[in-house]
């Protein structure tokens, strides 16, 4: 598929299920004290560099926003799908939601202090990932910060793995390459976790959060 053809499959999909998603992810981070404590050292770092706004990409339903602004942070949210931006618009008020695509982002040049793309760029074909970092790289101010979480590949020896996914496709990805791929657009790694699975999880899939800080 094209990137087109395959952000609008990925849109009508979660379009689809966004009511159910919203009701099943809306406390998510309740049971992920690791993670809120990565997303806290996050809104530390991005106002430390002097603030600025921060956006959320690929926020669903905005839970994660409205986290991100009780941290402190000027935060808002943008996704590809209509219906979750409206059901974000509808649970936060007070807060900004966009439509957007990642790989074409409304946003200028430098103009961000932080992005958040958790677990966003799971259904972004191999061959499209590139853009979609340049594009975080480029509305990054410098010294702006990016924590990018997603699913690991198995071993050194893949790059990239597909797995079956209730929406769309979805990839793994290498940390190494992933990371490697940040560098090139000038985005160079402060940090990485790795979140082994737990026995209940669904996926046995090591979970990744990297921090990268634009130079």
């Amino acid at each position: 598929m094209t990137e087109l053809q395959t952000l609008n499959a990925t849109r009508e999909s979660y379009d689809a299920i966004a009511p159910t998603y919203a009701q099943m992810f809306h406390d998510s981070l309740r049971d992920r004290p690791l993670e809120r404590a990565l997303l806290s050292a996050f809104a530390e770092l991005v106002r430390t560099n002097g603030g600025g706004e921060v956006a959320d990409l690929g926020c669903g339903p905005g839970y994660v926003t409205a986290h991100l602004h009780g941290l402190g942070l000027n935060a808002f949210g943008v996704d590809a799908s209509p219906v979750m931006v409206e059901l974000a618009r509808e649970a936060h008020p007070g807060l900004r939601f966009e439509v957007g695509s990642m790989g074409a982002l409304d946003i200028e040049d430098g103009a961000l202090g932080g992005v958040l793309s958790r677990w966003s760029v799971i259904h972004t074909p191999p061959q499209d990932l590139p853009a979609v970092l340049a594009e975080m790289a480029r509305v990054l101010a410098p010294g702006g910060h990016l924590l990018i979480d997603f699913p690991a590949s198995d071993g050194p020896d893949h790059d990239t793995q597909s797995y079956d996914h209730a929406v769309v496709t979805a990839y793994r990805w290498s940390p190494d390459r992933l990371a490697a791929l940040l560098r090139e657009h000038g985005l160079v790694e402060a940090a990485r976790t790795v979140i082994e699975p737990g026995p209940t999880d669904k996926r046995q899939f090591q979970e990744v959060q990297l921090l990268a800080r634009k130079a």
